[in-house]
């Protein structure tokens, strides 16, 4: 049966407890996975949403984004052991690099993005093998230091969310496994899949036992229009001041051809006339037709195939709205 798996973190009108139902909710219907991102947006933090996930679920694999140097190695590891322990071992995370973007926003000094995940995640991977562990790098450094109960697994995968080239590359050659971005298209998704396949092999990985997932935005109504104008406002999401810097370019780079560098002024004059109700009014809706899964039942069935086609394992399904969420999981439950 073809794997499927149920994404939020991004709708600041969901709770914990609202999470918590909707993941419940997910996992009766035979969802594989449950996704938490965290965002630069700063809606809910995964720790305290996962942790309520969690304890209203029982066997669905729950994962998050959480960006390093917001955390220490040290913090991320221990709340890593800590939340599969209360999970009983269903934990993931995707640590994901910190760019400039997200250094300002935190208030955070520079520092090369791409270095210091790789060595967040070796750090991470030594620390959660529950013995006492030393590492020395550019950006993380300790000695002898231990998590001091017993983690309930000694190794809990790390996959690596990945948007840009160099990303890509990366999650190629240390992730247990790559997640693609949001707001991609399936042929952006296929040449980022390539792009991770060439470094994996390159670095002497086992492609056959590499994971690849992708978020999915999904939006679902009986009229196509309604269900695009309703996943809108992710899209705009994308395309603020906040992450527009880190977003089409690097995406361009990989060739998704559903976003346009020509276009970034137009959103740009958007913001400044109107904040995000003219930025969401400005987004084509070419973007929403190629960057997400949205339209009638069988339009989004037949998008989230497109996804699988290119080698898309478990897409993750993000509704665009909480009056959604039913009916995405009636969609594609797995009973």
């Amino acid at each position: 049966m073809d794997r499927i798996g149920f994404a939020a973190g991004y709708d600041p009108s969901m709770t914990p407890r609202d999470l918590a139902v909707a993941f419940r909710q997910a996992e009766e219907r035979g969802f594989e996975v449950g996704f938490f991102s965290e965002t630069i947006e700063l809606v809910r933090d995964s720790v305290t949403s996962l942790a309520t996930i969690g304890l209203g679920t029982e066997k669905i694999t729950l994962g998050c984004t959480q960006i390093t140097r917001l955390r220490t190695p040290l913090v991320m590891a221990q709340t890593l052991a800590a939340l599969d322990e209360l999970t009983g071992g269903r934990m993931m995370m995707a640590p994901g690099a910190c760019t400039h973007t997200h250094a300002k926003r935190h208030g955070l000094h520079r520092a090369d993005p791409a270095q210091a995940l790789i060595e967040w995640v070796e750090g991470m991977r030594l620390l959660l093998t529950g013995e006492k562990v030393s590492y020395h790098g550019e950006h993380v450094n300790f000695d002898d230091v231990q998590i001091s109960f017993r983690p309930t697994r000694d190794y809990v995968p790390l996959f690596i969310p990945a948007t840009s080239k160099k990303g890509l590359q990366i999650a190629g050659r240390i992730g247990d496994g790559v997640l693609l971005n949001a707001t991609c298209s399936p042929e952006y998704s296929a040449n980022a899949i390539e792009i991770v396949r060439q470094a994996a092999e390159e670095a002497g990985r086992d492609w056959a036992t590499f994971h690849i997932w992708q978020i999915v935005n999904t939006s679902v109504e009986d009229d196509h229009q309604k269900a695009l104008d309703a996943i809108r406002w992710e899209i705009a999401s994308k395309l603020d001041p906040i992450q527009l810097p880190f977003i089409i370019k690097p995406k361009k780079v990989v060739g998704e051809p559903y976003m346009r560098e020509e276009d970034i002024p137009m959103f740009e004059e958007a913001w400044a006339r109107g904040g995000k109700p003219a930025l969401i009014e400005a987004v084509p809706d070419s973007y929403v037709e190629g960057l997400t899964a949205s339209g009638t039942p069988d339009e989004v069935v037949a998008r989230i195939q497109r996804y699988r086609d290119v080698g898309v394992q478990v897409p993750l399904l993000r509704p665009a709205a909480p009056h959604q969420v039913d009916r995405i999981l009636d969609l594609f439950a797995r009973r």
